[in-house]
């Protein structure tokens, strides 16, 4: 498959890096205005253009990674140069019937929420599509099943797979960096505390998604009668540790719905 990104900013770069490292035979083209700073992805075979319409016409997917407020620009320039692409939409916000309108209905069009942790292989990419373009998406779905997870979603839910998956990565970045100043406090250096909690993260994560089973399950696992862990639990709970983050994530939901 033949990629171009449109948008070189984080979540861009991101996507490209992803492909060009964890799937196979696929060739990516990622343009910015301003290309200084993604210049280092030739190093992985990745083309970077300044020209939105850069080799356009050879490409599978047309991916839109770029801010709201610049679709209908973009949109307008690359439309009368392409013909039988996917347009895939990583643009918030953006609904089908609406993507679907501004490309006057002649493409199949996609929309996928992926996170920076593209670039590792371990994006939680949530996508969406109108059932006459299921062909189209197919691929799509294949090629971001290499960069972490890919599930299909109802479209009424990618306001909440962007708060979910792309703002959780904030989210769970948070926690790490308290536990890390929790760990300073109470006798690590900072190297040794981050490296530590993240790792933890890293391990509680995994250890989820191959058991499948409910955190709590988990969690039993840890916490003994009297022990240090139950007592740090319900302490974190008396102070809204789980009432604020549902709170925060509920709060970011009606941001992008504009409530």
């Amino acid at each position: 498959m033949k990629v171009h990104i449109i948008g070189g900013g984080n979540l861009g770069v991101s996507i490209a890096v992803g492909i060009a490292k964890f799937s196979k035979n696929n060739q990516v083209t990622v343009t910015r205005r301003n290309t200084a700073s993604i210049l280092h992805l030739k190093e992985l075979g990745i083309t970077v253009s300044s020209d939105n319409k850069h080799q356009i016409q050879e490409a599978d997917v047309v991916i839109l990674t770029i801010k709201p407020y610049q679709v209908d620009t973009v949109l307008a320039e690359i439309l009368p140069v392409i013909q039988n692409k996917t347009i895939a939409s990583a643009v918030s916000g953006l609904s089908l019937e609406m993507l679907q309108t501004k490309t006057n209905n002649t493409l199949p069009v996609v929309r996928i929420m992926p996170n920076i942790a593209a670039q590792f292989g371990e994006s939680a990419t949530c996508i969406s599509y109108p059932e006459k373009y299921k062909e189209a998406a197919l691929p799509l779905v294949d090629l971001f099943q290499n960069l972490g997870t890919a599930p299909v979603i109802d479209e009424k839910l990618m306001d909440a797979a962007t708060v979910l998956g792309a703002c959780g990565t904030a989210y769970a970045l948070r926690y790490v960096r308290a536990s890390m100043q929790a760990g300073i406090e109470i006798g690590f250096d900072s190297q040794t505390a981050l490296a530590i909690a993240a790792q933890t993260v890293k391990g509680a994560a995994q250890m989820l998604l191959e058991e499948k089973v409910h955190p709590e399950q988990l969690i039993d696992r840890v916490t003994t009668p009297q022990g240090c862990t139950i007592v740090g639990l319900n302490e974190m709970e008396h102070n809204g540790f789980s009432s604020s983050l549902i709170k925060g994530i509920k709060t970011s939901l009606n941001q992008i719905k504009g409530n």
